[in-house]
């Protein structure tokens, strides 16, 4: 099965060795991600849901580029750096995924950029008709 590379027309390409998303049959893995804008730069400085509201945009996106819906994302992992985030985050979570949500992991750690205040990947199954 061949993997295919996944781009986002709202980001930058990474600046590290990695692809923001990849396909392997109906399978989608998307790589951690943070709030930028098209140039690279931090949204949200210091705005919990202004940087939640910007990753779930750029998720919807990547899933949209294969047919797919936010729907068909079945698992997540949201990283955050303070756990007084947490009911924030979730109340803009719950605005994507207003029903049957993916399965999550929510786990408090450091990110790679002090202004990031949140960071998620995910897991999308997308069925092709």
């Amino acid at each position: 099965m061949a993997k295919k590379v996944i781009k986002s027309k709202s980001l930058p390409e990474p600046k590290a060795p990695y692809s923001m998303a990849t396909m392997a049959g109906n399978t989608m893995y998307i790589s951690g991600l943070v709030a930028l804008d098209k140039q690279g730069e931090v949204l949200g400085k210091g705005d919990i849901v202004a940087q939640i509201r910007r990753i779930l945009e750029i998720m919807k996106e990547l899933v949209a580029v294969e047919g797919g819906e936010l729907s068909d994302v079945t698992k997540t992992t949201v990283y955050l750096t303070s756990f007084e985030n947490y009911s924030e985050m979730n109340n803009v979570y719950r605005e994507f995924f207003p029903a049957e949500p993916p399965a999550r992991a929510t786990v408090k750690t450091e990110l790679v950029n002090p202004d990031f205040l949140v960071e998620v990947d995910a897991i999308a199954v997308i069925e092709r008709t």
